[in-house]
C-alpha cells in the first residue's frame, strides 16, 4: 500500500454519512484526503507558513474540539484512521487495516510498525489503549467519552494490533477513532499544564508563547516519505477578527480562519487571496434554550421562537450564502437528513406571536454568544430583532470565549445563547449521545425525556450506521428533536478559511484541524 495514494488538487486555499462498521481499506487517508491548492502549482519543499488564528489552546479542554487544540492537534498529532471529507467511510492512518466481529462486539486494527512520537519513542498498541482510556477520562470532557467508555477491552499482546471489545455494537466506533489524537503516556501530565504537546504528526510543537504564538517545526522522522514540505509553520493568535483580516491584508499572515464573511467575500473578490468552504466539515449555528428558565419551560415559547427566526436571512447576510437553513441538525449528506423535516418551522410571524400570547407575560431574556466573534455576534442581532417581533424582548450577553465553553460544558446559560455546533457530520447516532448540546443524558439545556434517551441509545447501538434499521433509528431521533425543541436550528454553514494565493495544498479533517501534510509556499 502506497503511504501517500493519490493527490487531489482543488482550487482555492484552506486552513482552519455513514461509518461502515466492519470493512476494511486499503487506501492511504492522507492521499484520500482532498487537498486545497491551485491545479498547476508544483509542490515546493521548505519555507515558512505563517497563519492566525483567534485562540489560543486551553490545555484542560485539549479534547473538547475547541479553540487552539484544534490547530495543534492538526499539525502535531494523528488520529488511528481518518475520514474523508464526502464520507464517513474511514481510511487508513496510524491503523493500517481492521476487521470487525460479526456480531459487532468487537475490533481488532492491525498497526504501523514505523511510526514514533515526537520524543523518539515507537509507537505501540498500548499507545493506542492510553489515548482511548484517556479520552474516556471525564476530566478531560472529550465529547464522544461515552463511545469510548463502551470500549471495555483492550488486547495489546501484539504491539502492532490492537484489540477492542464493546459492551455492545457501537456504530459509530470509526467516529472515536477519527476523533481522538494519539497521545503520549510520557508527557501527559505537561500536556495537561501546557507544557509539552507531543504526538506523532508531521510537525513538531517548538515554541508556545500563551495568547501570542504557536510554533512548529518539520517533523524530521515523520512516517510519511518526503513529508511535509515546510520546514516552519508560525501561528500568530489574533482575538480580534478585523485584526486577523488587516494582518492578512497586509501579508504578516498568509491563512487565517474566523473572520467575518463579508471579509472573506471581499478579499477573495479583491484577487490575491482565496476563500475555501471546508466541505464535508459542515457546522451548524443555533439557538439553544434552558427549559429550567420558567418561561423556556414551555415549550410553546420554544416553538414561538422557531416560527420567529428568520433562517434565510442569516444564511444570506451573515454568512454570504455559504450554507442552508435547517430544522433538524444534519448536513444535506447526512443519511439522516429529510428534506419533509426541514419545512417544520418556517418563518411565521402570524404563529409565533400566537404562540407568545398563549404563554402570557415572558421577561427579558438574556442571549449568550462568544465576545470578538462577528459571525455569532450578527446572527445574535438578528435572533434578537426577530425576537423583539413577536413581543419577546432580549438582552444580548456577549462573553469572553473560554466562559462561554465553561458555561456550555456545564450547562450554566441562563436562557438562550446562539453558537455553532459540530458532529452532525459523523455518523448521526454520535451527535445525540457525544455532543455538549444534544446530549441526551446530560446536555447544556437541562432537557431531560425518557424517549430521547431511548431513541438515541437505539441509533446508538446498531452495528451498522449505514443500515436500513440505522436510518429508520435516525428518523427517530429527529422526531424527538422537534417535539423537545430545547435546541432551535437555524442552518448548516462552511467554516472559510482564506489565505494568499501563494498558499497550496492545505488540507483539513471533519473537525476543521489543519492539515499541511500536502501544504507548501510557491
Amino acid at each position: 500500500m502506497n503511504g501517500l495514494g493519490r493527490r487531489t488538487f482543488l482550487r482555492g486555499a484552506g486552513l482552519t454519512a455513514l461509518a461502515i462498521f466492519g470493512t476494511s481499506a486499503c487506501a492511504s487517508a492522507v492521499g484520500e484526503q482532498q487537498e486545497a491548492g491551485s491545479t498547476d502549482a508544483t509542490p515546493v519543499r521548505g519555507g515558512t507558513l505563517k497563519t492566525g488564528i483567534t485562540l489560543d489552546v486551553v490545555p484542560a479542554n485539549f479534547l473538547t474540539n475547541t479553540g487552539g487544540a484544534t490547530t495543534i492537534i492538526g499539525l502535531a498529532f494523528e488520529s488511528l484512521i481518518r475520514y474523508p471529507h464526502d464520507s464517513v467511510s474511514p481510511t487508513p492512518l496510524l491503523a493500517k487495516d481492521w476487521q470487525a466481529a460479526p456480531d459487532g462486539l468487537s475490533l481488532a486494527l492491525d498497526l504501523r510498525d514505523d511510526v514514533t512520537f515526537h520524543s523518539g519513542r515507537p509507537f505501540t498498541s498500548k499507545d493506542a489503549e492510553f489515548s482511548i482510556r484517556t479520552y474516556a477520562d471525564p476530566k478531560w470532557t472529550a465529547q464522544l467519552k461515552s463511545t469510548a467508555a463502551a470500549v471495555t477491552g483492550f488486547d495489546t499482546t501484539d504491539p502492532h494490533r490492537l484489540v477492542l471489545t464493546f459492551t455492545h455494537p457501537l456504530g459509530n466506533i470509526f467516529d472515536l477513532l477519527d476523533t481522538v489524537p494519539i497521545l503520549d503516556s510520557e508527557s501527559i501530565d505537561q500536556l495537561a499544564t501546557g507544557e509539552k504537546f507531543i504526538g506523532t504528526g508531521p510537525f513538531v510543537l517548538t515554541g508556545r508563547t500563551p495568547n501570542s504564538s504557536l510554533t512548529f517545526e518539520r517533523n524530521e522522522n515523520y512516517w510519511v516519505p518526503e513529508r511535509p514540505y515546510l520546514d516552519r509553520v508560525e501561528v500568530s493568535i489574533i482575538p480580534d477578527s478585523q485584526a486577523l483580516v488587516n494582518s492578512l491584508k497586509a501579508n504578516q499572515v498568509q491563512a487565517v480562519s474566523n473572520i467575518n464573511y463579508r471579509d472573506s467575500e471581499t478579499l477573495a473578490a479583491a484577487g490575491g487571496h482565496t476563500s475555501t468552504d471546508l466541505e464535508g466539515a459542515e457546522l451548524q449555528i443555533y439557538v439553544g434554550t434552558n427549559v429550567q428558565n420558567p418561561a423556556l419551560a414551555d415549550v410553546r415559547l420554544r416553538q414561538a421562537i422557531a416560527y420567529a427566526l428568520d433562517r434565510d436571512r442569516v444564511i444570506a447576510e451573515v454568512f454570504r450564502g455559504a450554507g442552508y437553513p435547517i430544522n433538524v441538525p444534519w448536513p444535506k449528506s447526512s443519511p439522516a437528513y429529510d428534506e419533509s423535516l426541514n419545512s417544520t418551522f418556517t418563518t411565521d410571524v402570524d404563529k409565533a406571536k400566537s404562540l407568545v400570547a398563549e404563554v402570557g407575560a415572558i421577561p427579558t431574556l438574556p442571549l449568550t454568544y462568544q465576545a470578538g466573534n462577528p459571525y455569532y455576534e450578527a446572527t445574535a442581532q438578528i435572533v434578537q430583532a426577530n425576537l423583539a417581533e413577536i413581543g419577546i424582548t432580549v438582552e444580548l450577553d456577549p462573553v469572553e470565549s473560554a466562559s462561554f465553553v465553561k458555561q456550555l460544558i456545564g450547562a450554566q446559560f441562563q436562557a438562550l445563547w446562539v453558537t455553532f455546533h459540530s458532529w452532525a457530520q459523523y455518523t448521526p447516532s454520535t451527535l445525540t449521545v457525544s455532543a455538549y448540546p444534544f446530549n441526551a443524558l446530560k446536555n447544556a439545556s437541562h432537557f431531560e425525556s425518557p424517549s430521547y434517551v431511548a431513541a438515541a441509545d437505539a441509533a446508538w447501538q446498531v452495528a451498522d450506521g449505514a443500515s436500513a434499521e440505522a436510518v429508520e433509528k435516525y428518523a427517530a431521533v429527529s422526531r424527538e428533536l422537534l417535539d423537545g425543541l430545547f435546541l432551535i436550528e437555524i442552518g448548516v454553514v462552511f467554516n472559510q478559511i482564506v489565505a494568499a494565493n501563494s498558499v497550496h495544498g492545505i488540507d483539513w479533517t471533519k473537525r476543521s484541524e489543519v492539515l499541511l501534510t500536502e501544504a507548501f509556499v510557491s
